[in-house]
């Protein structure tokens, strides 16, 4: 496909990434567990993330992980700091939804992701810094906002998350959704790009994804990554036409292994399980020790392998 360099809102070229032969061995055996490393091993560069239009320093992270596993090239400064933020309003009357959208505009590959937060909102520092991190490998990442501006809090009582669970109406999150994937697609057709795009999710957001990728009658969508996807509803998954990457712990209460690999089997289509030992939920995103770091990282790669085979490979020019 051409670069659309001249085009207005996503000006984009398009960049190859490097593959990574080891990690594509590894998806491509049924069902990959990782099992906590022990022994010393090179050390990735440091990955700053510098969330300019985000009003926040993140912490420096550096993981240490096999030179076997990581073939991809790892984030730059250079590049990080050439990533776009801004806050957006999409839809109109009742049906507008505030998103954020992380755009990269060095090396931009042209290609679309919709993320899907945990119920802690699309403003949480996880969830942002995440997208960034996306996005400094190329994406135009857009995250909108699931909940209306009421996300649950960890301030909040647990006695009633149900009550505020119930809140989220299915009908309604899954509009919103829709409105977020056909501005994106919208956007990127106005500079010239009809590529399909990705969709990612955690928890809440994990669950979604197969609900968005079961209703996708448009044929938007070339792939999806659900990281430990709760209250999923199985009985979709026969209507999904991609490939879909699940990663999660065996230590995850919210979402059982062998419902994932349940959900693989359905799906087909070159579907991935991927499952950490010792790791419980939400490890990918908001690690809360050095080992969990360790596992965050290595599930980053993974996926980012994933997005890149799925969505960027093929549409090379």
């Amino acid at each position: 496909m051409a670069s659309s360099g001249n085009a207005p809102h996503l000006h984009a070229s398009v960049s190859a990434v490097s593959s990574n032969k080891n990690l594509v061995f590894c998806l491509q055996s049924p069902s990959l567990r990782f099992r906590p490393f022990n022994k010393a091993s090179p050390l990735v560069p440091p990955i700053a993330s510098k969330l300019n239009a985000w009003k926040s320093e993140v912490q420096s992270i550096s993981n240490k992980i096999y030179s076997s596993l990581v073939g991809l090239e790892s984030e730059n400064d250079e590049a990080c700091e050439l990533v776009n933020g801004t806050e957006l309003s999409i839809g109109e009357g009742d049906d507008t939804i505030r998103a954020y959208l992380f755009k990269a505009v060095k090396n931009n590959n042209d290609t679309g992701i919709l993320l899907l937060s945990d119920i802690y909102g699309f403003e949480d520092s996880s969830t942002r810094e995440f997208a960034y991190r996306v996005a400094c490998n190329g994406y135009n990442v857009l995250a909108p906002d699931l909940f209306r501006g009421d996300p649950w809090t960890k301030d909040r009582p647990k006695d009633l998350f149900e009550q505020w669970y119930a809140k989220q109406q299915p009908d309604r999150v899954a509009k919103d959704i829709i409105t977020a994937k056909d501005w994106l697609v919208g956007e990127l057709l106005s500079a010239g790009i009809s590529k399909k795009l990705g969709v990612i999710g955690f928890c809440f957001g994990g669950g979604r994804v197969i609900d968005v990728l079961a209703k996708d009658q448009s044929n938007n969508f070339g792939a999806g990554v659900s990281f430990y996807g709760t209250r999923i509803d199985r009985s979709v998954a026969c209507d999904i036409n991609v490939p879909v990457l699940f990663i999660s712990g065996d230590k995850d209460p919210l979402c059982p292994v062998n419902l994932l690999r349940d959900l693989e089997k359905s799906i087909g289509r070159g579907s991935r399980v991927v499952i950490f030992e010792g790791r419980g939920h939400g490890f990918a995103h908001r690690p809360n020790s050095p080992d969990e770091d360790e596992g965050a990282e290595q599930a980053f790669l993974v996926m980012r392998s994933w997005l890149h085979d799925e969505l960027v490979a093929g549409n090379l020019s």
